[in-house]
């Protein structure tokens, strides 16, 4: 009987320990995002589409899996949304999508709110003047300093503090009304 488990345990960890793949795509089953963070888990990943194009390649890290989108998103800490992209993409595209996503997904209060932290975020999209297909951008909560955008490895732009924006901006593929439904499923761990 032990033995049996054993080799049961040891064919499952193998399987536990490999990189999720998604569109030739690899991503980490696990990230620390700040030295003095705890390790995130890969709670999903999907592929955004827009009409029959495949945009980019998401996958959502938290400190703990979550099957539901209200549980990730009232989750506190360090959380990272990444996205690998499958296609070219302009700011101007990029900028738009976010704030679309952003007002559909918000309640008017909300938007209100976190304008200027909004403004701010585009604005480092902006300043990246593109996004071309194999780059991979993550948008980062660290607790203490706040979202950060990096690009391939390279912090753009200063921090952007407060958790409740870093929420706001999760609506737009966790909410109500997210980018892409199926991608949203993928996200929360519910297959596409």
């Amino acid at each position: 009987m032990r033995a049996g488990l054993a080799m049961l345990v040891a064919a499952v960890l193998p399987l536990a320990a490999a990189a999720a793949e998604v569109e030739g795509v690899k991503l980490d089953d696990r990230v620390r995002i700040a030295p003095d963070t705890p390790e995130l888990v890969l709670n999903g990943a999907g592929v955004r589409t827009r009409l029959f194009f495949k945009v980019y390649v998401g996958g959502l890290y938290l400190a703990q899996k979550q099957g539901g989108a209200a549980e990730a998103l009232a989750l506190g800490g360090p959380k990272r949304i990444l996205l690998a992209m499958l296609r070219d993409l302009t700011a101007q595209q990029l900028s738009d999508a976010l704030n679309e996503g952003f007002a559909a997904n918000n309640p008017p209060a909300d938007q209100a709110r976190y304008k200027a932290e909004l403004a701010e975020l585009t604005g480092v999209m902006a300043a990246l003047g593109q996004a071309k297909k194999g780059d991979v951008i993550t948008l980062d909560f660290v607790p203490g300093s706040g979202t950060r955008v990096v690009v391939n490895g390279t912090q753009r732009g200063k921090p952007i503090p407060e958790e409740g924006f870093y929420r706001a901006i999760l609506k737009v593929w966790l909410g109500e009304r997210p980018a892409d439904a199926d991608l949203k499923k993928g996200l929360l761990g519910q297959g596409a």
